[in-house]
């Protein structure tokens, strides 16, 4: 079983924002995020969108985020 359980996309933008990511800008449900010591992440899912394990575990590898943090 995965330790990623499926996600609400505004859950998860929640917790990135929590553990410091920024939003840089915004063009529709398309978020670009920022933080000090990472490059740009591109978040683009509707706040309804259901985010699956396999993807949350892309977004971690490129945020930091983990499990505990949603």
């Amino acid at each position: 079983m995965s330790r990623w359980p499926s996600t609400k996309a505004k859950r998860v933008l929640a917790a990135l924002v929590k553990i410091g990511w920024g939003i840089k800008r915004q063009s529709s449900s398309h978020r670009i995020l920022e933080r000090d010591g990472y490059p740009d992440v591109v978040f683009a899912f509707h706040d309804r969108d259901e985010i699956g394990p396999r993807m949350l575990a892309r977004i971690a590898k490129q945020t930091g985020l983990t499990p505990e943090d949603l």
